[in-house]
């Protein structure tokens, strides 16, 4: 596949899972605020709007796989690691100042927020420090 239908199917699947992101997650919250879920239908409702967040994992590995120009696939997996690194930096330090009762508790859905924020560290990372040679 060339790389620009890769980035081009990457986009368009984000951006598909992303408006299903917006729509659970609203779905969700009037279901639960109006008191019209409860018990196994509940839970279902509630993980509704993780499963786009899912897929949008599924849709960048896809993407990884599919990048034909290795220096792009390379950069692109190192902006995956900075986040990956960040997000469980930070879930692991805080989740520590939590248990020893020193910050308040925040709910583990944020992790993926983090991890999504570090994209955004781990393209920083790639314009500031381009790769070595070999």
């Amino acid at each position: 596949m060339s790389a620009k239908r890769a980035i081009r199917r990457y986009n368009r699947t984000v951006l598909a899972l992303s408006a299903v992101y917006a729509a659970t997650l609203f779905a969700a919250i009037y279901a639960f605020n109006h008191h019209l879920v409860a018990g196994a239908p509940g839970v279902f409702v509630a993980m509704l709007p993780a499963l786009p967040i899912v897929g949008m994992f599924a849709a960048i590995a896809r993407y990884l796989i599919e990048e034909s120009d290795e220096y792009v696939r390379m950069l692109e997996v190192r902006k995956t690691l900075v986040a990956t690194g960040f997000a469980l930096s930070i879930a692991t330090i805080w989740g520590f100042m939590e248990s020893f009762e020193v910050v308040g508790h925040v709910e583990s859905f944020y992790v993926a927020v983090l991890w999504f924020g570090g994209l955004g560290v781990g393209s920083c990372v790639n314009h500031f420090l381009p790769p070595r040679a070999a």
